[in-house]
């Protein structure tokens, strides 16, 4: 009767890794916050979709509000915002030789790499670019991304 149910419990639960680490967050973390190593602590369970290796949340900047004891998932964090909503940044176009630079609005907040909205000043055009390390916003052609 007791192989039953081992084989029976067996069939009906998924299949689940028995070891591993997940990271959470040791404290309640507001969003925009970077994230160090006292904010993190490890949970002796592998939970699926949720960061394992801690070198991936050290360093990065909270997108939502962490709460204690809860698993840290991938899109929860990002890179450091360097460019603040409304900030003024430089939009740059290049294309082979020529380099076209106007001054932007930032519609929103955002880390090295991430697509970020700004207005040109210049023409009031809303455009899409991508943040560079120096926090300027790099745009491109549609014929450049494909």
């Amino acid at each position: 009767m007791k192989r039953f149910l081992i084989i029976l419990s067996a069939l009906l639960l998924p299949a689940m890794p028995l070891y591993g680490e997940t990271v959470t967050a040791a404290r309640t973390i507001r969003s925009q916050s970077i994230l160090t190593e006292n904010d993190i602590t490890m949970l002796s369970m592998a939970v699926p979709g949720a960061v394992s290796d801690p070198a991936q949340v050290i360093g990065k900047e909270a997108r939502v509000v962490l709460y204690a004891g809860r698993p840290i998932r991938p899109s929860d964090i990002g890179p450091p915002a360097i460019v603040r909503r409304n900030q003024i940044v430089t939009l740059q176009y290049r294309s082979g030789n020529l380099l076209i630079a106007v001054e932007g609005r930032a519609l929103g907040r955002g880390g090295v790499g991430d697509t970020l909205r700004v207005m040109n000043l210049a023409s009031r055009v809303t455009v899409s670019g991508r943040v560079a390390a120096d926090g300027s916003v790099i745009v491109s052609s549609q014929a450049d991304r494909k």
